[in-house]
This record gives C-alpha cells, sequence and structure tokens, in this order.
C-alpha cells in the first residue's frame, strides 16, 4: 500500500518550494548584479594598463584635455563598479538567511538542498 497523502500540506508544499525557487532566481540575480560589477570594476583598469603600456607614444602634457576626462570616467567606473559588487553581496547574504530559515522550518526542504 502507498502512503496516505495529507492534503492539507500538498499546498503548502507547493507554496514551499515555489518560496524556495524565487529565492534561488533572486539569488541568481544578485550574482549576475556582481558578475556585471566586476565587470565594470575590471574595465577602467584595463583601460588604463593600454594607457601606460602606450605612453612611450605621446606626450602626457599634450593628450591632458583626453586623458582627465578619461581617468574621471574611468573612476566613476570603478565607482559604479564596487557599488554593484558590495550591494550583490549584501543581497546575496540576505537570500542566504531567508534559504536557510526556510530549511530549517522544512526538513524534506533541507534534505534536498543539502
Amino acid at each position: 500500500m502507498s502512503e496516505p497523502v495529507d492534503e492539507l500540506n500538498a499546498p503548502l508544499d507547493a507554496v514551499v518550494l515555489n518560496e524556495m525557487q524565487l529565492l534561488l532566481a533572486e539569488k541568481r540575480t544578485s550574482l549576475a548584479a556582481m558578475r556585471t560589477g566586476i565587470a565594470v570594476f575590471a574595465f577602467p583598469l584595463s583601460v588604463l594598463s593600454v594607457l601606460i603600456a602606450t605612453s612611450k607614444s605621446y606626450e602626457i602634457h599634450e593628450v591632458l584635455h583626453w586623458l582627465v576626462p578619461l581617468i574621471l570616467l574611468n573612476l566613476g567606473l570603478v565607482v559604479l563598479g564596487i557599488y554593484l559588487i558590495t550591494r550583490a553581496v549584501m543581497r546575496i547574504r540576505h537570500y542566504d538567511r531567508l534559504i536557510d530559515k526556510l530549511k530549517s522550518k522544512h526538513t524534506r526542504l533541507a534534505e534536498l538542498l543539502d
């Protein structure tokens, strides 16, 4: 014989599972934002390394009117990258705490995720 199905817990299980899927999707979105932040942070560093590598080809005082806005733009991109990374890390930690709460309430869910 099969085990009796508790119909009161069946909808709860679906809701809990959907809630877990939502939390995992939000965590995935935060990881994508972190990946974007890392790329935005790395871009100015690569531009500056190219400028340093080719610095023998030009005189700095002759191209200073181009370098100052470029350095300011790169500084803005670095700040944006740091912001995206820190915000993503904070969101990921938040979602991890919510996932841990759900796992502690529902043992079957903890078995699936561990």
